[in-house]
């Protein structure tokens, strides 16, 4: 049997209450197999406007085996192109970060404008029309100040997760702020591993002192069920819809993406350990930094979690490396003008999730462990506890059966 019809079998047999099957986890056919019919082929989170604040601004992110580059052009647009020359195909920029006039390749000094066009090539013949190698563009799309990007030649729609996060977005301004702290570590298990633990906090109590004092454990909080119903939740939400901020549990009809604002343990109005706000001047200019409005939780897979208070925001971007690593890189944004050592300090603005983050790599790791063992069998999830992971395997079940099947889009290819 090929890979494709193993794959199918198992999604259609599989019990929508136990895990996966181990090779869903650890065989690297099935790894090339997500690549292809969801990182390739969906809107994947980057980065932030803010990280661009010039002309010739630039980040890079390795998306499986495409390296892109996203630039801030000379009009103040942000563009992303495949960052591969078109010459001989030498990744262009290799830094994770910069600024630069024009991108040149170090190679052999190919020079393209910031908008993708080749301005310059050396000694190539008088026949040579620059105009029919300009760099490969790349889907991109910015919302509330976050930077999406999407390889496939055809994109799906950006437009309903546009409506639906921006309004929850927009108040706390983070096309405005600034990254105060950046960290990226790499965890030696399977992509979908990294979700599953992120949707439950069945394992908060035990593993994660620095968070829970602030997070609530309940299912309500880090799930979807029970999530309307909750008194303290509904609270929260008059309160905030009371100042004007968005506030109630969305989910997308497919399962893809959900927004909510969660309230924060004993009066916590931020991620710090004594729960008060880490940065002196607040996010955004609709509330003050120790006003109380919870937390705001933006999931969207494959990609991306984030967290918004009042005074921070933190985003949470997942890359799959190969079947059994996986990149997360965390991003602290804080108010453009609030001043280091004055306004905030790093240790106690990032010194919970730093913790939470170690924690949940250990616990990825040694997840991932058990899984190769020979004696695993798909276990099964608590009906109180891992509705979230139970959600988050719906969608991917759902999202990668029907191009399991057949349905095709074509995918953009470096030079």
């Amino acid at each position: 049997m090929d890979v494709r019809n193993e794959m199918l079998g198992y999604l259609k047999g599989r019990d929508a209450g136990f895990s996966l099957e181990q090779k869903f986890y650890t065989d690297p056919d099935y790894f090339r197999l997500d690549l292809e019919h969801i990182f390739y082929r969906e809107w994947i989170f980057v980065g932030h406007d803010c990280e661009l604040p010039k002309t010739g601004s630039y980040l890079t992110v390795q998306i499986g085996a495409y390296p892109v580059v996203v630039v801030r052009d000379a009009q103040g647009g942000i563009r992303a192109f495949h960052n591969s020359c078109r010459h001989r195909g030498s990744r262009i920029c290799s830094g994770e970060k910069g600024t630069a006039a024009k991108l040149v390749c170090p190679y052999h000094q190919w020079t393209y404008e910031l908008d993708g066009r080749l301005l310059f090539a050396r000694q190539v013949g008088p026949d040579f029309n620059p105009a029919q190698y300009g760099l490969k563009p790349v889907h991109c799309e910015s919302v509330a100040g976050c930077i999406y990007v999407c390889v496939a030649d055809d994109a799906p729609d950006f437009g309903a997760f546009r409506a639906t996060v921006e309004p929850y977005l927009a108040p706390h301004d983070i096309g405005n702020a600034k990254v105060a702290y950046e960290s990226t570590i790499i965890e030696k298990g399977n992509w979908k591993l990294v979700w599953e633990n992120n949707r439950e906090c069945y394992h908060c109590s035990a593993n994660h002192p620095e968070l829970c004092r602030t997070y609530p454990e309940a299912p309500t909080a880090t799930g979807v069920q029970g999530v309307m119903e909750d008194p303290e939740i509904n609270e929260l939400w008059r309160n905030c819809e009371t100042v004007g901020l968005p506030a109630k549990f969305h989910i997308a009809e497919d399962g893809q993406y959900r927004v909510t604002r969660i309230p924060l343990l004993r009066g916590a109005v931020s991620y710090t350990m004594s729960g008060r706000p880490a940065v002196k001047r607040p996010l955004g200019n609709r509330v003050s930094g120790d006003t109380n409005i919870g937390a705001l939780l933006l999931f969207n897979y494959p990609s991306t979690w984030n967290h918004l208070m009042a005074d921070h925001a933190i985003s949470f971007r997942v890359l799959p490396i190969s079947a059994d690593e996986t990149q997360v890189t965390t991003k602290w944004l804080v108010n453009k003008d609030a001043v280091e050592g004055v306004d905030y300090d790093i240790d106690e603005l990032a010194h919970v999730w730093i913790e939470t983050n170690d924690q949940d790599r250990r616990i990825v790791e040694e997840n991932a462990v058990g899984i190769r063992s020979p004696a695993y069998q798909p276990g099964p999830y608590s009906v109180e506890h891992e509705g979230g992971v139970m959600q988050f395997l719906e969608w991917y079940t759902n999202f990668i059966t029907p191009r399991l099947e057949g349905e095709t889009v074509p995918l953009s290819r470096v030079a």
